[in-house]
């Protein structure tokens, strides 16, 4: 299938997805210059990490539900996409810090693979994976450079 029309992002996604982006940003900054909160900040990355995984991984849910013109085959497999995200995050919340960032920029990346094969099976607007790609990309150097920080400081 083919992209929807809507060739930019409406402003109010924007706002919204890339302002999601900020604890992740603030957390990442905060982690290395802070020894006494670092553990606080280390478990509110990954926290956050989860809590979006999860999000984006709902979001195929959400398709799963509301797109009429595909196959029982291909909703069965949005269903049960949707909630793997979930899980990998969970997994992440129960690891020591740099593993849980790992599995979670793993997650991140796995879903948006997930995100690319959902295009060929039903229409999005032109701007969401170019979008996904971004988002994916700064959360992903944000856990990745906060599990650095740790694994050179433990």
């Amino acid at each position: 299938m083919n992209a929807l029309p809507l060739t930019s992002v409406p402003k109010h996604v924007s706002l919204l997805g890339y302002g999601g982006l900020l604890p992740f940003i603030f957390l990442a900054l905060l982690i290395p210059f802070s020894l006494e909160y670092r553990p606080l900040f280390e478990i509110a990355l990954v926290n956050y990490g989860a809590v979006i995984l999860s999000f984006v991984g709902a979001l195929h849910w959400g398709f799963a539900m509301s797109v009429q013109d595909i196959r029982a085959e291909q909703r069965s497999d949005r269903f049960i996409w949707s909630v793997i995200p979930a899980l990998i995050a969970w997994i992440a919340t129960l690891l020591p810090m740099p593993l849980g960032c790992l599995l979670l920029v793993i997650g991140f990346v796995v879903h948006l693979r997930q995100d690319r094969q959902l295009l060929r099976v039903m229409s999005l607007p032109v701007w969401y994976l170019p979008m996904r790609l971004r988002l994916t990309f700064v959360a992903s150097v944000c856990l990745l450079l906060a599990a650095l920080v740790e694994a050179l400081h433990s």
